[in-house]
């Protein structure tokens, strides 16, 4: 097995992990880049708690994002370039839905591996009317060196095509608007995608994420979070110790 497969299927058990209140079932899905063109994602079907190497799918990034600019396309032509994006002729297993959502994201560079769920206390937030709003505040300083200082946020649209084709254009928005690259995604009415350089990145803005939605969750019964303001996410946000500690955290 790859350094980078072994370090994926890691990071999906531990997304995974029935004592932690990311994923059940067959929720959530995960990914990986090994070169500019090659990705392995979730197979459908499998389940992040028992995911070995056979659970994932080495596809073609750019066979797979072709269809996003195809403004005919429809579901049985998601099922064929599903089917042909895939690297392995005698391949059997299906790739995930969200395939051209990860092909879409480590499109980018910067972004190494990729990790979907369903977090309990970050959904309940995600699924109230006042999502928006409370998904884009920011509520103390490590909420900020972990998650960054915003969040990309997409209202509910259909998993799938649709939603990756509404990812790229709120991802391009955000990247003008911000000079940055987010590193979560907050998806009305359905999960969180967090985004990074390494596995273990990605696990530690699924942390802070529940983290600070069960203290949101809280604050409820005391009028609600206090928000910081924008000068102080920008201060901490570029801080030199700050910084600092983004990179201590990595490496935990």
């Amino acid at each position: 097995m790859s350094e980078v497969l072994e370090q994926l299927v890691n990071m999906s058990r531990a997304l995974g992990d029935p004592a932690k209140p990311y994923a059940i079932l067959g929720e959530g899905n995960t990914s990986a880049r090994t070169d500019d063109d090659t990705m392995y994602v979730k197979a459908s079907g499998t389940t992040l708690a028992t995911m070995n190497e056979e659970g994932f799918v080495p596809v073609s990034i750019s066979k797979v994002t072709e269809i996003l600019d195809d403004p005919n396309a429809g579901d049985e032509d998601v099922d064929k370039v599903l089917k042909t994006s895939t690297l392995n002729p005698n391949e059997t297993r299906r790739p995930s839905v969200e395939t051209m959502l990860h092909a879409l994201l480590l499109k980018y560079p910067e972004y190494k591996f990729i990790g979907h769920a369903h977090p309990v206390s970050t959904n309940a937030i995600l699924c109230s009317k006042q999502a928006r709003d409370i998904a884009m505040g920011r509520i103390c300083p490590d909420h900020i060196v972990v998650m960054g200082h915003k969040s990309v946020y997409i209202p509910y649209v259909d998993p799938g095509l649709v939603l990756a084709r509404e990812v790229r254009t709120q991802m391009e928005k955000f990247i003008d608007e911000e000079g940055v690259l987010p590193k979560a995604i907050m998806m009305e009415n359905h999960g969180l995608f967090a985004m990074a350089d390494s596995a273990q990145k990605v696990l530690n803005i699924f942390e802070m994420a529940e983290k600070i939605s069960k203290i949101i969750v809280g604050t409820a019964g005391f009028g609600g979070p206090q928000f910081l303001s924008d000068e102080d996410i920008r201060r901490i946000d570029t801080r030199p110790d700050e910084h600092y500690r983004q990179k201590a955290i990595a490496k935990e």
